[in-house]
């Protein structure tokens, strides 16, 4: 894809964009869950209340990362199955407020080594385990930095 990349604040224009990056990507990467588990409706309220940046490749959404601010915990971090490994998620988590200093957090399903992978090589460690509807999670802290209470419940997305 050629033109230009940027990274911005999510608008209303950009829903139905997202809605579709959000549900074909889960479908193609989950692949241990089975595909009608995914529906175009999903992204809005996952991502109810929560700060969404997208990445722009030339006119396209590339991908999108949205955080649940006042737990600094990122909820969703995805990127278009074509554009992976061309530094938008790294942009994506640059463009986080107070990247990298502040103590953001998320959660990750365990088969999910690729973005595991992914975190571990952006600073993030593992500081807990659990078992959620969709199976064993790990979550991963930036630099290790849990908040004061690391067994306290973690916010509104775990």
């Amino acid at each position: 894809m050629t033109g230009t990349r940027q990274i911005r604040p999510a608008t209303p224009a950009d829903l139905p964009a997202l809605r579709e990056l959000f549900h074909s990507v889960r479908r193609q990467t989950f692949d241990w869950q089975p595909p009608d588990a995914f529906h175009l409706e999903d992204f809005d309220p996952q991502t109810e209340g929560e700060r969404v940046f997208v990445a722009e490749a030339g006119d396209r959404i590339a991908g999108f990362i949205s955080v649940w601010e006042p737990d600094d915990f990122i909820h969703h971090l995805f990127v278009d199955v074509g554009q992976m490994r061309r530094g938008f998620g790294r942009a994506l988590l640059q463009a986080l407020p107070g990247w990298p200093d502040r103590a953001y957090r998320l959660k990750c399903l365990s088969r999910n080594q690729t973005a595991i992978a992914f975190y571990h090589a952006h600073g993030f460690i593992e500081t807990a385990r659990g078992m959620g509807d969709e199976g064993e999670y790990i979550v991963l802290s930036l630099g290790g930095r849990a908040h004061d209470n690391a067994n306290s419940a973690m916010g509104k997305r775990l």
